[in-house]
């Protein structure tokens, strides 16, 4: 029997590991991989179609190419400039405190904002605007910093709050489901939100300053700026309900992406929107749409196809636990997570964690509490950029290329791994999580 279920298992694998070898590797575009994987799971009979395009029925790809039209509309009607205007002279002293104040306004809409996707989607053109703004020309290597401090402060950080990342959610969900317990938002927030979000915040800048430096143009306070234009304030107005129904998603029930292609949808209609059809062919990137689809794609074949149980079995089997070394298992329990990563994406991770949890935290001795919020640090630490799609969206808002984004994951992984996940586990027992 396993051997035939092996065999079963041996094209769903060879598909995975190539399509994410290609990702990893940037020997091809990243849409072409995309479509790539698309033909051979139709071709091969990995799954079901409804399963391998699955990324594009996603609520996530319908934020991507939404988000999109709002920050072309954002940018032409000028209040992106008029934000930026406002924030530029208030953190333009230094690159350090440019970067430094980027990633504090992406972990501080976390607390409002639900969505990742939104968030990027509010920012990035807000961002570019202010890059502008202190003198980084397109090809300026500070612009793609800040390009990236949006989409990995986006992610990382708001993995600290509970509402405000989607592998959170999943988590909280199985853990519901699986073991009939309830994840607080404060005593979270209290976990993760020293470490995982200020002391990481801190991590990540330090790293955007470093591996992307550049010299700002320091901007004087504005006297007297411009009034309003009809089309700013209709589209202030517009994105101010959109930004409300975000918030309130808990109660009305509207997923934010259908919330935002509803705003995207005013946005282009004729004569009251904003956004002509030539700007919308040239500014939404087609290519980070199928990008997405194809990880959202990818997941689910992995899930369908078993690839995934069999795969988190056998970590499990393989991952040196024992009650007497906490330390121990608190570094594997991350380094299992991160593994799982590489095949299911952060959103996949704590679908197949979860449940594993109990077994776990037997073999261990931690609590079943405890194990289920350790993997959050392995699961909001990518070490490639596909593994995180708000992190891939920002790249194709802000013109990243696929090696400059690795190169900062890379980086910015080893720091959490080296030094943040020891200053966890200290926290960890502190709070009394780890005897």
């Amino acid at each position: 029997m396993s051997g035939s279920v092996s065999s079963g298992l041996l094209l769903p694998a060879a598909v995975t590991a190539a399509t994410i070898l290609l990702w990893a590797t940037a020997l091809l575009p990243e849409y072409l991989v995309a479509l790539l994987f698309f033909a051979a799971a139709m071709v091969l009979r990995l799954a079901s179609a409804e399963t391998v395009f699955a990324g594009f029925a996603s609520p996530a790809f319908w934020l991507i190419l939404s988000g999109f039209v709002l920050g072309i509309a954002i940018r032409k009607v000028g209040l992106a400039d008029r934000i930026a205007n406002l924030i530029a002279s208030r953190m333009t002293r230094s690159w350090p405190q440019v970067v430094g104040g980027v990633v504090l306004l992406t972990y501080a809409l976390a607390f409002v904002m639900p969505s990742n996707m939104g968030r990027i989607a509010l920012l990035m053109p807000i961002v570019m605007a202010l890059a502008d703004r202190v003198g980084l020309a397109p090809e300026d290597r500070g612009r793609i910093g800040l390009a990236l401090a949006v989409g990995f402060g986006t992610f990382q950080l708001s993995a600290s709050i509970l509402p405000s990342n989607v592998p959170n959610l999943v988590m909280a969900g199985a853990a519901e489901r699986a073991f009939g317990l309830h994840l607080a938002y404060l005593p979270y927030l209290l976990l993760h939100a020293p470490v995982l979000g200020l002391a990481k915040g801190v991590a990540l800048t330090a790293c955007v300053a470093w591996l992307f430096p550049a010299c700002p143009s320091v901007v004087a306070p504005s006297t007297a700026p411009p009034p309003w234009s009809a089309d700013e304030r209709r589209l202030g107005c517009l994105l101010l309900v959109t930004l409300a129904l975000w918030m309130t998603d808990s109660f009305h029930g509207i997923a934010p992406a259908w919330v935002s292609l509803a705003a995207a949808c005013l946005c282009l209609l004729p004569r009251i929107g904003f956004v002509t059809g030539d700007e919308f062919a040239s500014g939404v990137n087609i290519r980070t749409c199928l990008y997405i689809a194809g990880i959202l794609g990818l997941a689910a074949v992995v899930t369908q196809t078993g690839l995934s149980d069999v795969l988190g079995h056998a970590l499990l089997a393989v991952t040196p636990l024992d009650p007497a070394r906490p330390a121990q298992d608190f570094a594997a329990l991350i380094g299992l997570t991160s593994l799982m990563n590489f095949a299911l994406t952060a959103n996949g991770v704590p679908a197949l964690f979860t449940p594993l949890a109990g077994r776990m935290a037997e073999s261990s001795g931690l609590s079943l509490m405890t194990v289920l919020m350790i993997q959050v640090i392995g699961y909001a630490t990518p070490f490639l950029p596909y593994q995180a799609a708000p992190i891939v969206v920002a790249m194709g808002m802000g013109g990243v290329s696929p090696r400059d984004g690795t190169k900062l994951c890379l980086v910015l992984a080893v720091v959490t791994m080296l030094v943040l996940a020891p200053l966890d586990y200290v926290w960890f027992r502190v709070w009394g999580w780890i005897g």
